[in-house]
């Protein structure tokens, strides 16, 4: 990785611990993968854009509805838990 995408990550992860009010190192807890039958869903304020087949990574279950995840952009939101399936 060059001296600018590890800065632009960085970036991104202070970014994603501000907003979420996340303390502490992002660590990737699981992956999980988005149900193939689930409907594609835009993201909103806090949502993470759902593709079908997209592979998640888990930083965080918050509660029985949603999880924290990140996807491959490093784009971080919740994820409804009835739409992830286990790898």
């Amino acid at each position: 990785m060059t001296l600018k995408a590890c800065k632009k990550e960085d970036k991104m992860d202070r970014e994603f611990q501000k907003k979420f009010k996340f303390e502490g190192s992002i660590n990737v807890l699981t992956r999980m993968m988005v149900d193939p039958a689930a409907t594609e869903k835009r993201g909103g304020a806090k949502n993470l854009p759902l593709r079908r087949g997209e592979i998640l990574d888990v930083i965080q279950f918050t509660n029985q509805e949603q999880i924290l995840c990140r996807n491959s952009q490093r784009r971080y939101g919740y994820v409804p838990r009835a739409v992830m399936l286990p790898l």
